[in-house]
Order: C-alpha cells, then structure tokens, then sequence
C-alpha cells in the first residue's frame, strides 16, 4: 500500500474511494470503469496542484520518503556487471557507503553511493546512510581505482550526513572527510555526483564533489539538517520547518545559486511513486551528461572540477545576481 504524508491527506481520501471502489465491484459485473476515471482525473489534478507549490518543509519530507529509491535500486536499474569491492584496507567494511565496478550503458565505472535501506532491519545494517571514517576512506580508495583504471566515477548521494558518534570520531571522522573530498577534487577522470534524496552537512559533499552534480526534482542538499539548524538557532528542533525555509535546500533553489548543476525531473508525485522511471529519467540524464566529458582529459577535468567549486559563493553567485 502507498504511503502518504501528512500534505497529501485529501490525495490519501481520493485514493481510498478508488480502492474501495474497485474492491465493492469485485465479482459484481457493475461498470465502475467511468466512475474511477473521473476519480483519478481528480487524483491526478490534485497531486500535479500540490506538487507544484511544495514548501521547503515538504520537500524534505519527500525527501525522506521510506519508499523512494534507494542506492541498491539505482544499481540494479542502471548498471550491469556490477561487481561490489568492500573494504578500506585500514579498519573495517563500512555497510553505509557502498561501491564497486560495474558498466553504465556500455560505459566501465566505479559506481558509489550511500545506502539507508529500506526497512528497519535494513536501516540498522546500513547503520541509517551514516558512514562512518572507514566508509569514507574506502570512497577514496574506489575512486583512486577509478583514476588507475581510468574510469569514470559516478556517486548516488542519500545521507542525513557522517556519523556523529564517539567511535567514529576516535577514528578520524573529520579527516575522513575532508580526505574524501580532496581526493573528489583531485582525480583525473570524469566524475557526476547524483543527490538522489536527503544529501546532508559534509557526509553528503564527501562524495559529491564532482564535474557535474545533478539532483533530483524533489531532494535535498544542505549544510545541516532542518532539525540540526533549528536546535542551534532556535534551541527548538519544532522550528524545523523556519529553519528549512532558511536554508534553501531544494533543488531550485540550489540550481539558482549555483551550487548544482542540473535538476533532474521526477514522475508526479515523487520517486516513490513510480521508481522505476525515476530511475530510468536519471539514467538518460546521466548518459547525456557523462558523454562530454569523456571526451576531455584528465587534467582539465580535475582543473575545471576545482574552479567549479571554489567559486561557489563568491564570483559564481555574485554572477547571478544573487544577495
């Protein structure tokens, strides 16, 4: 059964009269057939009318949503041949962060993400998307690989951010991270980073700094999350939704400031609602993308990856004509 959030309610009723319609004419030779067209017409209207004016608040939310696609989706919808490499050679396997080989539309490359799973028990062994300095080093020791083999290295990004317990931090969580990110800015081969759903504080930029980053119509992407920036300005988490306004941390808005590259449309009513042409859309966004710059070497790809992000903020935006 679908899963509705609390702003979708009056699509939740309509939704409700169509299966109890269907249900009450089940061995009947009743036609309800006209009658459950002009309901979901109505769904349909309702729907494209709510989405159309989400708030920040709500975005996260879809966001968040338990049945959008996950990282393991996005694998087994685009790639082919994947082979899953574990370890960070130093510590331990890290179950948050996940990657390996595999081939993207006849394209050889190391494929990575961060995965929170789908139900509880896969929640708990994927610790929740929150990686610790073990899934970070093995990041950089993928996409290292990458570089030897001169594949391109394409990251799917859904993470309320790094692990922030104890161990993790007795480890070198902070180094862990920049680590990752250095090594994001320093590789010589073609990399697009996809925020495929929540991409939080500096678990998210790890593995997001790349030639391209896309992001999907309703994720999304920032420094801290609403709750986290509500309990420090607010000293209140119920601020959260003031705090999500504050951040523009949806995809337009992002777009706008320059901070992602392209926003990648989903199907009505969110990814959840029909992952698999979520999915497939991201392919032909990623395929369309990945091609140019295949066709640039290595040192201008790593060149121009730097100049990207060290404008964020400053001449980029300014450009824009944004305060």
């Amino acid at each position: 059964m679908a899963t509705f959030l609390d702003f979708e309610k009056p699509i939740a009723e309509l939704e409700g009269k169509i299966a109890e319609l269907k249900h009450l004419a089940q061995g009947d030779e009743v036609n309800i057939a006209e009658e459950v067209a002009k309901l979901q017409a109505k769904v349909e209207k309702l729907t494209r009318q709510t989405y159309a004016k989400l708030t920040p608040w709500q975005k996260t939310l879809v966001a968040r949503h338990l049945d959008r696609p996950h990282f393991g989706d996005y694998v087994s919808g685009l790639m082919t041949d994947y082979v899953p490499l574990a370890g960070d050679r130093a510590f331990a396997e890290d179950a948050a962060v996940i990657g390996g080989i595999g081939r993207f539309r006849g394209h050889g490359v190391i494929v990575l993400g961060t995965e929170k799973g789908a139900d509880t028990e896969a929640r708990l062994q994927h610790n929740f998307g929150m990686a610790r300095p073990e899934g970070y080093r093995k990041a950089r020791r993928l996409m290292r690989l990458g570089e030897r083999f001169r594949l391109p290295v394409l990251t799917f990004i859904d993470t309320a951010g790094a692990y922030p317990g104890v161990d993790a931090e007795a480890r070198g969580q902070s180094e862990a991270i920049a680590g990752a990110i250095e090594t994001c800015l320093d590789i010589r081969v073609p990399f697009i980073a996809t925020i495929i759903g929540e991409g939080g504080s500096g678990g998210a930029i790890a593995l997001a700094a790349g030639n391209a980053v896309l992001m999907l119509e309703h994720a999304i992407y920032s420094v801290i999350s609403p709750e986290g920036c509500a309990s420090i300005l607010w000293r209140d988490a119920g601020h959260a939704q003031d705090a999500a306004e504050a951040l523009r941390l949806a995809a337009q808005d992002l777009l706008r400031l320059g901070v992602v590259d392209r926003v990648v449309p989903e199907p009505l009513g969110g990814a959840h609602r029909e992952p698999k042409a979520a999915i497939n859309a991201l392919g032909d966004v990623l395929d369309e993308t990945l091609g140019p710059l295949l066709n640039q070497d290595g040192d201008s790809l790593r060149a121009e990856r730097r100049r990207k992000f060290l404008a964020i903020g400053t001449t980029a935006i300014s450009a824009r004509g944004i305060p």
